[in-house]
């Protein structure tokens, strides 16, 4: 009995000192590589993001920034692998837009974007460019509605799946302008890319990393930028407010953790991320692809927390109005 009583005593201690002192884990942190789970194929806007702030990122946290893309689901199969990952920092997700877009779009959403992930840092800014297969008969925006106006019954866009920011925006876009068109949803941005270029479909609204090199290469006509200002990357495509047409589309982009992580794990992960964002040559990359970083003041984690439902719901409404739902 006695024995009983001093090992439950030694437990009760033990537990004590396990909740009152931060685990070593969080103060070492990180002690090995690191998994940036990208949650859509290789060669869209999301993965070439990852992969330029991931290089620098490897170097500010002293270890290898593992990207690994996970896709599906319009972004959600890679941010609920998040979600049920060890809450210990060597597991997080390049979260967007996207997954604000899907707590409406997706009836069962996978995950609650409010309460199953711990935001760390909004990173950057990508808008939507409308790009179009190279022989497609028209010049600009407003010749771009006609032909499609007329031939919406044999018109097809593509997207980089059903959920992607793409796909809900070309949607949208598609009834700004007062038509239907199928879709054909791709398993990413790249694999679209591809067959836009091989003239498999007609166009496609995808993030600027994606549409910037085959734009510059004479690949696939650039119609218009779907924002209210010209990117540098490509001075002269004009904007869809240029051309008439009250229309915009951006994604945003930021790093999650599992729910519970550690804050000191979230602050180094933080820390060191707002280090590599804000280093010139990274900036500098992102740029050319036409990406924008996030200014320091949107850099903080209070400062995602307090988007995340703002964003759910600004990016609900239209889905809402426009009969926009998946099973």
């Amino acid at each position: 009995m006695i024995l009983a009583r001093k090992l439950a005593a030694a437990v009760a201690i033990s537990l004590t000192i396990a909740v009152c002192v931060p685990p070593a884990v969080a103060q070492d942190y990180p002690r090995r590589p690191v998994t940036m789970v990208v949650p859509f194929p290789p060669g869209g806007g999301t993965d070439v993001l990852g992969r330029i702030v991931g290089k620098r990122l490897s170097e500010t946290l002293g270890q290898q920034v593992i990207i690994e893309n996970v896709g599906g689901a319009g972004g959600m199969i890679g941010s609920n692998r998040v979600v049920h990952a060890p809450p210990d920092g060597y597991e997080f997700v390049l979260g967007s837009r996207a997954d604000a877009i899907n707590q409406t779009l997706y009836k069962h959403p996978l995950y609650d974007l409010r309460k199953d992930l711990d935001p760390v840092i909004l990173i950057a800014d990508q808008p939507m460019i409308l790009i179009a297969r190279k022989g497609l008969p028209v010049d600009g925006l407003q010749q771009f509605i006609a032909y499609v106006k007329k031939n919406q019954a044999t018109v097809h866009s593509g997207s980089a799946g059903v959920g992607s920011t793409g796909y809900v925006d070309c949607a949208l876009l598609n009834q700004a302008i007062g038509v239907k068109v199928q879709d054909i949803p791709y398993r990413g941005g790249g694999p679209a890319l591809v067959d836009l270029i091989g003239q498999q479909f007609d166009y496609f609204c995808t993030l600027s990393p994606t549409a910037v090199p085959p734009v510059k290469a004479g690949l696939v006509k650039p119609i218009a930028m779907l924002s209210r200002k010209r990117l540098p990357s490509l001075p002269d495509l004009p904007t869809t407010f240029e051309q008439g047409l009250n229309f915009e589309a951006s994604t945003w982009f930021g790093f999650f953790l599992p729910k519970g992580t550690p804050a000191a794990i979230v602050k180094k992960l933080h820390d060191a991320t707002a280090t590599a964002i804000n280093t010139p040559s990274v900036q500098e990359q992102l740029a050319a692809t036409g990406t924008f970083v996030v200014p320091p003041e949107h850099q903080t984690t209070a400062y995602l927390q307090s988007i995340i439902g703002p964003e759910i719901e600004k990016n609900g409404a239209p889905l809402k109005a426009a009969g926009m739902s998946i099973e």
